[in-house]
């Protein structure tokens, strides 16, 4: 019983084709695409709506040498939330549970931003990892401290969206098996927890989002230092 927990984890395969890769083209599938009238529907004007903010929002900060990310940074954002929330559904499969994709998406954009620094200020983003006014005796050991949550940086990224989704996917099955077994045994007790459930439900559809916004947003703070 465990065991079968975990199997929604397992990336699935139909005919020997890993669905993943259905997954993970599915949303670039159901986002609509500006169509050439002047009047869009309701759809598609907030989805402008929501891109033209989210992206007001992180590069505000940014140089205007770091606004050329803003078309790949708003896009992985769409792409988190369309795949997090899509893997809310029954039968379906969440592709950022896997450590193994999120990091994929973490470790070479964190090192362009990481290689645009040392391309353009080079200064700068080594002084990163000695701050100002260090006492001489505590220079080496600051320098490992910093260079070591420098690479830590990733590693952070890709954990924390598989951590939080991985958790959140789990307590929901556990909670919905428990309400099932319980509901003849004591009926009451099985509509509270139907009702817990439908709260959990709820705290990871919002999570499912914030998850997918700190992740952009970091990745544009990462930005920001190197630019």
């Amino acid at each position: 019983m465990s065991l079968s927990f975990f199997d929604q984890f397992m990336s699935p395969f139909l005919l020997g084709v890993p669905l993943i890769a259905v997954a993970i083209l599915m949303p670039s599938l159901l986002i609509p695409t500006p169509s050439s009238r002047w009047i869009n529907n309701r759809l598609i004007t907030l989805q402008t709506w929501f891109i033209n903010n989210f992206t007001k929002q992180i590069f505000s900060p940014i140089n205007l040498g770091g606004h050329k990310w803003a078309l790949m940074l708003t896009s992985l954002m769409l792409f988190l939330i369309s795949m997090n929330l899509l893997g809310l559904l029954p039968y379906t499969f969440t592709p950022t549970t896997q450590l193994s994709l999120n990091m994929g998406l973490a470790v070479p954009l964190w090192l362009a931003t990481v290689l645009i620094g040392l391309r353009n200020q080079p200064t700068v983003a080594l002084g990163h990892l000695l701050p100002e006014g260090t006492p001489t005796l505590l220079i080496p050991v600051l320098i490992i401290i910093e260079t070591i949550s420098l690479f830590i940086r990733p590693l952070a990224l890709g954990v924390r969206l598989t951590a939080n989704l991985t958790a959140g996917h789990l307590l929901i099955q556990l909670i919905a098996t428990a309400a099932f077994v319980l509901l003849p045994i004591m009926p009451t007790v099985s509509i509270i927890t139907s009702i817990i459930l439908f709260l959990l439900t709820i705290l990871e559809i919002a999570v499912a989002m914030i998850q997918a916004y700190v992740f952009v947003l970091l990745l544009s703070l990462y930005l920001q230092e190197n630019v």
